[in-house]
């Protein structure tokens, strides 16, 4: 024999209640992952890029070979947004090429703000 149980109608909609309550959390989580995942990716892209301007530098002591050489590193990133800067290296100084890029962050409900990133690359100038 089957019993058959009654729910309470006050908790009909309980569920749906808890639920419209934490999926803006839910989403917000989500986004913000996304988002710092992005973000971690675009420096990580900025050091490699820094790291091969400095390499050029440090070989071949010229500043736009460097800058070139930085820009053709960030490939995924918009080259129009990408800033370089390599000084001059002698050789009893460090070559140091810095790359600044901004990054937008968008997480709904939360926060849409741009952040500027930026990677750095120090090699030994060559003698």
């Amino acid at each position: 024999m089957r019993t058959l149980r009654f729910r309470s109608p006050r908790e009909d909609g309980a569920a749906a209640v808890e639920f419209a309550l934490l999926l803006p959390i839910l989403v917000a989580l989500l986004f913000g992952t996304v988002e710092f995942a992005r973000a971690y990716n675009t420096l990580a892209t900025l050091n490699h890029a820094a790291r091969e301007g400095a390499r050029t530098l440090a070989v071949t002591k010229d500043q736009s070979a460097a800058e070139s050489a930085a820009r053709d590193a960030a490939t995924s990133l918009d080259k129009s947004k990408l800033t370089i800067s390599a000084p001059a290296c002698s050789p009893s100084q460090a070559a140091t090429v810095t790359a600044s890029y901004p990054l937008q962050l968008h997480i709904p409900l939360v926060l849409s703000k741009t952040y500027a990133l930026t990677g750095q690359g120090v090699m030994r100038c060559g003698g």
